[in-house]
């Protein structure tokens, strides 16, 4: 089908790309004709009642009429509701297969699996950025860091502006953001740190996620640092008030052994 699809007067058109078939329960599923013109749409089937293992990217082309099939003043989902509406009613609504690299990020473990695969180097076209310092080991600039000191393997990729103490450990995959602080006898090990994270004396991460005050597992799980008690450990780096901390808050450490490996699950 030839691409440029205002020719054909079509109302709407999106790219498709093929997947593995266990996979289609996470994506809108595309059924199309040999013209590539939609015949249905399944909103996040089972694998059992996919009727396709071609998938709705996320990419549309629209022309003004599409407005003509969207009722207003009420909730109407592009993917639910407009998509299955013009192919009941065979609208002139097509298909755009394409082979591409593309990737979803809308749950955690699609971002964890993103963030791997481009330091793993399997994202065709997408390297690792900054400069590598280390075999495997890439940082942006400004990076405050005694390598001979610290324990790394990559692939690592460390921002800007950051500060890993003496004594720290890191392993990869692993993605450190700009402007943040390792603490002496940290490990940060296959782990995502997001920017002005400051990772406290001894704490170990293992297959987590920082940002502010949450502290994410792979799969989703989550617990709040601050309502723990815990955002002495892990914090923002731009405090100025961090204090030593209490009695209950060190035993709570000897508790966990300043370990947050399991905390979040």
């Amino acid at each position: 089908m030839d691409t440029d699809v205002r020719k054909d007067k079509t109302s709407a058109s999106l790219v498709t790309k093929r997947v593995p078939k266990d996979q289609v329960s996470s994506y809108g599923v595309v059924v199309t004709d040999d013209q590539n013109r939609i015949s249905s749409f399944q909103e996040k089937p089972s694998v059992d009642e996919a009727l396709s293992d071609t998938i709705n990217t996320g990419i549309y082309i629209f022309e003004p009429e599409i407005f003509e099939h969207i009722p207003s003043g009420q909730s109407f989902d592009i993917g639910s509701d407009l998509f299955p509406k013009l192919a009941e009613l065979g609208a002139p609504f097509y298909a755009i297969p394409m082979d591409f690299e593309w990737v979803d990020i809308g749950k955690v473990p699609d971002y964890w699996q993103a963030i791997r695969s481009v330091l793993m180097g399997d994202v065709r076209q997408v390297g690792i950025p900054g400069k590598e310092v280390r075999p495997g080991v890439y940082t942006g600039l400004n990076v405050a860091a005694n390598w001979d000191k610290i324990n790394v393997s990559g692939p690592v990729y460390v921002g800007g502006m950051t500060k890993i103490e003496d004594g720290a450990t890191i392993v990869g995959p692993t993605m450190i953001g700009p402007s943040c602080h390792i603490c002496e006898g940290a490990t940060v090990d296959n782990s995502i740190i997001f920017d002005y994270s400051r990772i406290g004396p001894g704490v170990q991460l293992l297959e987590k996620l920082v940002f502010g005050r949450y502290c994410v597992g792979k799969d989703g799980d989550h617990f709040d640092l601050q309502e723990a008690s815990l955002d002495w450990l892990i914090t923002d780096a731009r405090r100025q008030d961090l204090v030593e901390p209490s009695p209950q808050q060190k035993a709570m450490a000897e508790l966990l052994g300043t370990d947050l490996t399991q905390a979040a699950s």
